[in-house]
């Protein structure tokens, strides 16, 4: 595509020319290890290195033009022929250029954007599920890209939502394949980094705000700032009203309709008559006057707001009850949450991703809801994130828990000791019982020998990843593979 073509609807400013009319674009780089011949480079500016600072480097590999957000006096010193653009912000543009390039696929399709500290992956799941009865449907999020309930070998770079590069492509892959939906996570770090400016969403949703990301975000305010972003560019905005946010969340959104849903306030969409059932949970719903009966495939009070979540929101573009109904029986469940590793030793282990305070309070209560025996948790915190949280998870897990083992989780640079110390500092305030392990594969091995028939193992904190990172390094580590094969 012709470079003017892409700058469209963009205000710029033309630092070299060097026929900036006739320049041809092949892709859209933010990474300079990526750039080949005839990129266009968008010089980013992050927290650990500047795209500013690799100017030259993407020259010499071919670059068709460069996008800058700042004046350098060297610029003048970049060989002859290659144009360079100034913007006023490269984040706020690379959302632009990279749906021109695209020929702005998003306009074709309905989106639909999930936030929230916890429940996002299950709640896109469960709308997915239903949304595929009446539709070709995408999915973006932690666990990657799907398209009709299969996975789809488009990888991104960043673990929740997309840059806006590859969101793009994404979205130009769905609609060029059919689809009419796309359901996508879309994280805090994203909308503080405009990775979604300019997408409109029929509908966003919101599941809860609960401590985590101060390392970025610094405060709640700001952390809750940035959910609100989603709810001033959508149609309908649906609220579990259960949470303290929810009503800041309304008042400073500008949705045109607002669904609310829950368990415990008065709301639009509420459970009540819930029964934990062997196979599952059951619960019903007043709707339009009718006392309507739903049933999901998985257990915990959490899935109960995630069903009530992915309801709204089919109600919210008129979905049948009927269809609402298949797809949330239908629900076959995350991997990586609440997965339970199967053996034949009586033992119930199971792998869950949840990594905040909020989160293992609500794994360690669903899980105690159907163990007889000792409930035995096992995790550990992320190493250069919020540190405050440490403590915190400690005795939140000493609180519920009848053992707790302590381990490392991805201690990037960080000392795994050091981070296992600030756990302990908060489980050393209960009465519960702990061990700690450095490595996480002994811990899980120590967490298996010690069970007995009727307890249960919970391992927390990286759910579906199948990697660790240490240092500088990323090895292979699965918590549920490792799992399987100690107990086989």
């Amino acid at each position: 595509m012709k470079l003017p073509l892409i700058m469209q609807d963009i205000e710029y400013e033309i630092l070299k020319d060097c026929n900036f009319n006739e320049v041809s674009v092949a892709d859209i780089v933010i990474d300079s290890r990526k750039v080949t011949q005839n990129s266009l480079f968008v010089c980013l500016r992050g927290s650990q290195s500047d795209g500013h600072d690799f100017i030259f480097e993407v020259a010499q590999k071919g670059a068709a033009a460069i996008i800058v957000d700042k004046l350098e006096a060297n610029y003048s010193s970049i060989p002859q022929n290659l144009p360079i653009i100034k913007v006023n912000n490269a984040r706020r543009a690379l959302c632009v250029i990279s749906a021109n390039f695209y020929s702005r696929p998003a306009k074709k399709l309905r989106l639909f954007g999930v936030t929230g500290t916890n429940g996002k992956t299950s709640v896109t799941y469960m709308i997915e599920n239903i949304l595929r009865q009446i539709s070709n449907t995408g999915l973006i999020g932690t666990i990657g890209l799907h398209f009709n309930g299969e996975p789809v070998n488009i990888p991104f770079a960043t673990s929740t939502t997309p840059d806006p590069q590859e969101l793009h492509q994404i979205l130009d892959y769905i609609l060029q394949n059919g689809g009419q939906n796309v359901i996508m996570e879309v994280s805090s770090h994203a909308l503080k980094l405009h990775k979604v400016d300019g997408l409109f969403f029929e509908t966003a949703i919101f599941t809860n705000l609960t401590q985590d990301h101060l390392d970025f975000h610094r405060t709640m305010d700001n952390y809750l700032a940035c959910k609100v972003r989603l709810f001033t560019r959508a149609k309908n905005g649906i609220i579990n009203v259960d949470d303290k946010y929810s009503q800041q969340i309304i008042d400073l959104g500008t949705c045109e309709n607002w669904i609310t849903y829950g368990i415990d306030n008065d709301c639009d969409i509420k459970a009540v008559d819930i029964k934990n059932l062997d196979e599952g949970s059951a619960f019903s719903i007043a709707i339009n006057g009718t006392l309507e009966q739903f049933f999901i495939p998985t257990k915990g009070l959490f899935n109960i707001y995630n069903a009530l979540a992915a309801i709204a929101t089919a109600l919210s573009v008129d979905v049948s009850l009927s269809q609402i109904k298949a797809g949330i029986s239908s629900f076959a469940g995350v991997p990586g949450r609440i997965q339970i590793v199967p053996n034949n030793k009586g033992l119930r282990v199971l792998v869950d991703y949840a990594h905040s305070p909020d989160g293992l309070v609500n794994i360690i209560n669903a899980v105690r809801n159907f163990t007889e025996g000792k409930l035995i948790t096992l995790f550990g915190c992320g190493g250069e994130r919020d540190t405050e949280k440490r403590p915190i998870m400690g005795r939140i897990a000493g609180e519920l828990s009848d053992h707790c083992i302590i381990t490392s989780d991805n201690p990037r640079s960080e000392s795994p000791e050091t981070i296992i110390a600030q756990i302990q500092d908060g489980i050393k305030e209960t009465s519960c019982t702990f061990d700690s392990f450095v490595d996480r594969k002994t811990a899980i091995s120590h967490g298996i020998s010690i069970m007995q028939p009727g307890d249960s193992l919970i391992i927390a904190g990286k759910g579906h990843e199948n990697y660790q990172l240490i240092g500088k390094n990323t090895f292979p580590f699965d918590d549920f593979e490792i799992a399987k094969s100690i107990l086989d």
